[in-house]
């Protein structure tokens, strides 16, 4: 009996995490996040390199976001604006490509993320996309954000949306997914590294919490103090494990007005048990290892003791504002059943289960493999709710 093909592209046959990175700075070339040639060149550094070698990984990536940031440094000295922002913009990506399986994070990998960082913020100051590098006051902390303005619109207080990341994704990286996009709809948005993500917890030790809503509420209190903003068409949205912090957030927080998860999610601790339990066996985009770091534990043992309140039953039955779930029907990290049982389980009146076939794309986790449909599914939604809508 023939293995059936999997109906989407794997650029490494059987390496279900190097493809799905790979497919990743892949579909973000739609929005200025990689260029084919470059990940051509990631590529043939890979070829034949074993797949739990992950250094091989590491390196490959980081030698190519150095030469097209070289290429950046030329343009920006040659006054060559337009050139310089968008080489920086994909230098970014392929640093914090390259970081993200490095666990634990040494100087190395820390270093690279850095230089990730300084390119993205190269690229605020060259691009004629405003973007702002924010602060989000949580307590006594703050955290790091991106907020980036509305275009095509005359309202001096359009919508915007709070777009929160995952278990292994940025801010930076969250922008090349589709962010570019959404502005054009008269939306801004504020991109936020939360706890246990992006430069929340590698250079400030914040970890992740099962409370996400304080994160969300920090969010709203910051909008509601801005000028720019009508904090009464504020929706949030989150990616991967960000479809358990979304919901969250917007059941917990009467604040927020439209909610989309990017990819469902339930029970997260059934979720790592089956991983635990397998011992890895099952599709997975980071090292195992990762859940214990943005938890600040030693063991898998801790690690699962601490995710035993990441559950949603109980939490969404008080959301009530639109929500919109999209989910791949082939996801292999997160299962369709999760994303029904979410959907079930939200007290909105106004909810939808949206489902992407294998057939027209987009089956995959978090839709990477036909992101330009995802997202457009979602910012069109979010386009109806605050910007369309007179409720």
């Amino acid at each position: 009996m023939t293995k059936k093909e999997p109906p989407y592209f794997m650029y490494f046959p059987g390496n279900y995490r190097w493809s799905a990175g790979f497919i990743n700075m892949l579909g973000s070339g739609a929005f200025g996040g990689s260029d084919i040639g470059e990940l051509h060149k990631i590529g043939a550094l890979l070829k034949d390199k074993d797949p739990e070698d992950d250094d091989a990984w590491f390196y490959a990536c980081q030698k190519v976001a150095d030469g097209v940031r070289v290429h950046a440094e030329k343009f920006a000295a040659t006054g060559h604006r337009i050139s310089a922002s968008a080489a920086y913009l994909r230098a970014c990506n392929y640093y914090q490509m390259a970081e993200r399986f490095r666990t634990p994070k040494d100087d190395k990998a820390l270093a690279c993320f850095k230089q990730g960082v300084d390119c993205f913020h190269q690229y605020t100051r060259l691009t004629d996309i405003r973007i702002e590098i924010v602060e989000v006051p949580m307590g006594k902390e703050s955290l790091p954000g991106y907020f980036v303005h509305a275009q095509n619109t005359g309202n001096p207080h359009p919508p915007c949306v709070v777009f929160f990341d995952g278990l292994d994704i940025t801010k930076e990286i969250q922008f090349v997914r589709g962010v570019s996009d959404l502005i054009k709809r008269g939306i801004s948005c504020l991109v936020m590294d939360g706890p246990g993500t992006g430069e929340a917890i590698r250079f400030r030790g914040n970890y992740l919490r099962h409370d996400y809503e304080v994160a969300g509420s920090a969010c709203m209190d910051y909008l509601e103090k801005r000028r720019d903003v009508d904090a009464k068409k504020v929706g949030v949205v989150a990616i991967s494990l960000g479809g358990y912090y979304a919901p969250r957030i917007a059941s917990m927080e009467p604040r927020f007005a439209a909610c989309v998860a990017w990819g469902a999610i339930w029970d997260y601790y059934g979720t790592w048990k089956k991983r635990i339990d397998s011992k890895f066996k099952t599709s997975l985009s980071v090292p195992g290892h990762h859940i214990m770091w943005i938890l600040g534990v030693d063991t898998l043992e801790e690690a699962l003791k601490k995710l035993e309140p990441y559950q949603l039953d109980g939490v969404v039955q008080k959301m009530r504002c639109p929500f919109l779930i999209v989910h791949g029907a082939e996801d292999e990290q997160i299962s369709l059943q999760d994303a029904q049982a979410l959907y079930n389980a939200s007290g909105s009146t106004d909810k939808t289960l949206r489902v992407f076939t294998a057939e027209e794309g987009g089956s995959q986790h978090c839709q990477r493999d036909y992101l330009t449909l995802g997202v457009a599914t979602m910012w069109d939604w979010f386009e109806d709710k605050l910007v369309r809508s007179h409720s």
